[in-house]
């Protein structure tokens, strides 16, 4: 989607009758003593190569051919130095031959001026080079302006210039059009545009209307023969300037072509559609008057004239202005709350103003140091996120059954420095609800078009808008989608509102596109490329740490992202530290040959597999009953520079990576890599641009530092990553420890296991309870500090001002008081992050502090101690965490992994208590202690372990029976875990037999 150029203020009062443009006229070049030069050499070498060869070769060798039919003596005779010579003049007769048909063809094409010229067969470097000539040679003259491709694209090969289209990209010359075919015909031009930008804009400004009499017109070609048209190359062929494609975008822009459609972006045109050129346009295909078209059909010659009677002058009050080009149609809410902030926060507080703060309100402002690429990346924030939590609660897992040095009751470690700052610019940009609906809005659509017997359409890209609307660039159209999707501005986009995606239930369906990723934004709109889905190769360049900046957030969204299934994502040449973020989808290749040696046996794999399931793409095999592993993408992420000969064998592996489901991200220091469908270019300030696109992103990256940190924390949370980990280390303790004697008595009393209650304070005024309520629980689960903007985006998820939130502060600092030395109660570290005093406490923290003083502290040595400590840690336990909190509140906690820390705490509690009452065989004390714990972590299964051997221990067979019961029941159609089963098996042989009985 090419870039807006015009302010946000013009553009929200952009009227809505279609605009047109009054052209740009361009000074015309006038020929220079170089141009005669080069037509005279031309002209030379153009006679020494047609007339001067032939004669060269019958002076000095003469007619090589016998004079009569050979008789088998001649094949049986010894080759000579004579025999050799003619056998390479032959060679040299028909080489000659060949070029001299090139020149005849390129002749005829540039003085006809009409149509394409024709391809000699097998003649691709000899009709180049002879078109190149001819080109030269007739530079000076009038009709020179209408070959193609011109000087410019010297030593391009023929192929790149005309090459047959792609079936699937025809009907979408937006994003993906450019194939692999046509990468290297483009690249140059690529190139030299991204560093002329500026003086473009500035020629398309400097001029004044042309007048119409001199308007030409020009109708878009099909793609017979060569690659489909586009803007860019109908500039280069008839302006002598690709970049000159702006002037004919601003001439046609929003006119009503033949099909009935509209021009809304310069990179999607069709097939018969009109383009109304600049008066300075030269050259034949079709470029013509209305009324002087002799060569076209009525039909044509009474389109071209109805088209000239749209445009400016059929629009006077219509104003010029820059280049404006749309991103996809943005459509309104259905029934928005607020028509000028249609977004509010989830529970405003009324009275304080501001609080209809968009997203972007809420964040902007002051970052406090927080790294700025993640604050802006909200997807790739939530995946990683979601990742760590998991990771983190696996760690646990792991060490609460025993598996990692025998360690329970395990406290991830505190981030600090840049992990930590890392940590809270992920849960202030997260936006897991943004994930959560572009999954269910995939899976959706899949599950509705397998419903209705239709194949997934090729999906190119997914443009993610500000309002949450989604928006599906097609490759091709597809029909009409189904309900609630709606057709967007065309064809080829198919369009959900988040008012029907969040309708959306979950379904019981594969990923239908998990290689889309994101790569940067656009006036408001997120651009995620379906990496996968591009026929060929997306080349990135630019300065090499930028584009390590723009592969590490690509390797990190994909191997994180929560709407897939599984993929393999293959890292050459950098990313060997981004394994720890998922072991089970990125590896790691050192170099060319091992990827060459990988991918070409998994893409005749997958080329096999896919004929004999019969499936055309992967896509056929993602729906319906044949959902399989193999079906899942393959992305390579290759950011060294490839030679060229590893290019041309990278381009040909990738030639049909398309319909495989394997995508190629190759990083490149020009513009030149062959096999590229798409060429995209990293700035030094941070900008992705694809000129030939038109696209122009704030590109999403991930920095050199911000990676390191990111590692930083899975790697900390990893349970293997410290060997020497054990009871008692450090790490083990709690953040906060607290005085649990008579003399420690806090000041304020938090209960937060259970219902909430506060004790010591008063209850604040009821509009601003529950803020202060929710602000104080974060505050007391995260006794290390809470950065204020994750403070922010906890209590108003979807953004505030920062006058709401420092205002909050204030009444929070005022509630919670001062201790009676003066020192308030909420105060700010040297980080700026606001911490507790010790004088505020909540149960949880007591709760920690009784287990760890009762294992690892004062009860290690004292049995008595032990007991007591144990007792009273679950006597506090009153059901599972913040257990009333309002529905639509505490929304933060899905980042937090307290709520699987506390099931664990409470086990390992009720565990050692049963062990500490099972010493001095009291089974009857231990049952208790386990019943206890069961009411909070009543999934865990070694408390049902302890369990059984307990009640084994009463002596009272009837009562485990009953017990095994019991558990079948729970267990369900699932049945026993094994290890239960083998417990029971040993403690109570006959259990099946009394199960079955008592069923």
């Amino acid at each position: 989607m090419p870039r807006r150029r015009t302010t946000s203020s013009s553009s929200s009062t952009a009227p809505s009758v279609p605009r047109n443009r009054t052209p740009q006229p361009v000074r015309v070049r006038r020929r220079s003593f170089g141009d005669f030069v080069k037509a005279f050499l031309a002209f030379v070498v153009l006679l020494v190569l047609v007339a001067g060869v032939p004669f060269a070769l019958a002076v000095t060798v003469g007619w090589p051919l016998p004079g009569g039919a050979p008789s088998l003596d001649w094949l049986q005779r010894e080759i000579t130095v004579s025999t050799f010579l003619h056998i390479l003049t032959v060679i040299v007769w028909l080489a000659w031959a060949q070029f001299t048909a090139c020149v005849l063809v390129e002749v005829k094409a540039a003085l006809s001026g009409v149509g394409v010229p024709g391809r000699v067969p097998g003649s691709g470097p000899s009709q180049l080079l002879a078109r190149q000539l001819v080109a030269a040679l007739l530079l000076v003259g009038a009709t020179a302006a209408s070959l193609t491709p011109g000087l410019s694209q010297l030593g391009q090969s023929l192929e790149g210039n005309q090459k047959p289209a792609v079936a699937a990209a025809q009907q979408t010359p937006g994003l993906f059009t450019q194939q692999q075919e046509q990468a290297a015909a483009t690249a140059s031009a690529l190139a030299e545009q991204a560093g002329q930008a500026g003086q473009a804009a500035a020629r398309a400004d400097g001029g004044a209307a042309a007048a119409h009499g001199d308007t030409k017109y020009y109708r878009i070609q099909p793609p017979e023969g060569r690659h489909h048209d586009s803007l860019w190359e109908v500039a280069e062929r008839h302006l002598g300037d690709g970049r000159r494609y702006k002037e004919i975008f601003e001439l046609n822009k929003d006119r009503v072509q033949p099909d009935g459609s509209r021009l809304s972006e310069a990179s999607l045109i069709r097939p018969g559609w009109i383009m109304e050129m600049p008066g300075d346009a030269r050259g034949g295909e079709l470029v013509e008057m209305p009324d002087e078209a002799p060569n076209v059909s009525e039909q044509v010659q009474q389109q071209i004239s109805d088209y000239a009677r749209t445009g400016d002058h059929a629009h006077p009050g219509s104003g010029g202005g820059d280049a404006q080009v749309s991103l996809p149609e943005q459509r309104p809410a259905p029934t928005p709350a607020n028509p000028v902030n249609p977004v509010t926060p989830a529970t405003p507080v009324p009275g304080t103003g501001g609080e209809h703060a968009t997203p972007a309100a809420g964040q902007a402002g002051d970052s406090f140091g927080l790294p700025e690429a993640l604050l802006a990346a909200p997807l790739l924030a939530a995946g990683l996120l979601g990742a760590l939590g998991r990771r983190r609660r696996q760690a646990m897992w792991q060490s609460a059954l025993g598996a990692v040095g025998g360690r329970r009751g395990m406290e991830p470690p505190t981030p600090t420095g840049d992990a930590q700052d890392v940590q809270d610019a992920l849960l202030v940009g997260a936006d897991p609800e943004g994930v959560r609906l572009l999954d269910r809005s995939l899976r959706g659509l899949a599950a509705s078009l397998t419903a209705e017997s239709r194949p997934l359409p090729v999906v190119y890209a997914a443009w993610m808008s500000g309002n949450g609307d989604l928006h599906l660039q097609l490759a091709q159209p597809a029909g009409k989608p189904p309900a609630p999707w709606q057709q967007g501005q065309d064809q080829t986009f198919w369009m959900l509102a988040r008012a029907d995606a969040e309708r959306y239930e979950e379904a019981e369906t594969a990923a239908p596109y998990p290689g889309l990723v994101s790569l940067g934004t656009m006036d408001d709109s997120r651009l995620l490329l379906n990496l996968e889905a591009v026929p060929g190769i997306v080349s990135l360049g630019g300065a090499e740490a930028d584009r390590a900046a723009v592969f590490a957030s690509v390797a990190a969204e994909l191997a994180t992202n929560g709407w897939s299934d599984r993929m393999t994502i293959t890292l050459v040449g950098f990313g060997e530290d981004l394994t720890p973020l998922a072991p089970n989808r990125i590896r790691h290749l050192d170099g060319f040959e091992d990827l060459f040696e990988t991918m070409s046996a998994e893409t005749r794999q997958r080329r096999g597999a896919l004929g004999a399931a019969g499936h055309d793409s992967v896509l056929t095999g993602r729906t319906g009953p044949a959902q399989h592993t193999r079906w899942a993408p393959h992305l390579v992420l290759l950011a060294a520079q490839p030679s060229d000969d590893d290019a041309l064998r990278l381009a040909e592996l990738a030639a049909d990576a398309g319909r495989l489901g394997i995508g190629y991200l190759v990083g490149t220091r020009g513009t030149d890599l062959p096999g590229a469908a798409w060429e995209m270019e990293i700035t030094g300030d941070g900008r992705l641009l694809a000129p030939l696109l038109g696209l122009e992103l704030d590109a999403q990256m991930l920095p050199a530092a911000q990676r390191r940190a990111v590692v930083e924390l899975f790697t900390d949370a990893d349970p293997g990553s410290d060997p020497e980990g054990g009871p008692g280390r450090p790490g083990n303790a709690p953040p906060f420890l607290v005085d649990i004697s008579e003399q420690g008595r806090p000041a304020v009393y938090a209960r937060l296991v259970g219902s909430y209650e506060i004790i010591g304070l008063d209850a604040p005024d009821g509009e601003r309870s529950a803020l202060l309520h929710e602000a104080l629980a974060l505050l007391l689960l995260h006794r290390e500090g809470v950065h204020p903007r994750v403070l922010s985006s906890a209590l108003w998820p979807r953004g505030v001002t920062p006058d709401v939130r420092d205002a909050l502060l204030e009444r929070l600092r005022t509630w919670l008081g001062t201790d009676p030395d003066g020192t308030p109660r909420l105060g700010t570290d040297a980080t700026g992050r606001l911490t507790l005093a010790q004088s505020v406490v909540s149960d949880l923290d007591v709760l920690r502090s009784l287990y760890y003083e009762a294992t690892q502290g004062r009860g290690v040595g004292s049995r008595q101690v032990r007991g007591r400590l144990l007792t009273d840690a679950l006597v506090l336990v009153r059901g599972p965490l913040l257990a009333d909190r309002p529905e639509g509140r505490y929304r933060w906690l899905t980042h937090e992994i307290v709520d699987a820390q506390l099931p664990l705490l409470v086990a390992d509690t009720g565990l050692a208590l049963c062990e500490f009452h099972l010493e001095k065989n009291r089974a009857e004390k231990a049952i208790e202690a386990l019943n206890a714990a069961l009411r909070t972590a009543p999934a865990d299964e070694r408390l049902w372990h302890e369990l059984l051997r307990a009640t084994h221990a009463t002596g009272d067979p009837d009562r485990l029976c009953a017990l095994a019961a019991d558990l079948v029941d729970r267990s369900g159609a699932r049945g026993l875990p094994p290890r239960t089963e083998a417990l029971l098996d040993e403690l109570l042989p006959t259990w099946r037999e009394g199960v079955s009985a008592a069923g």
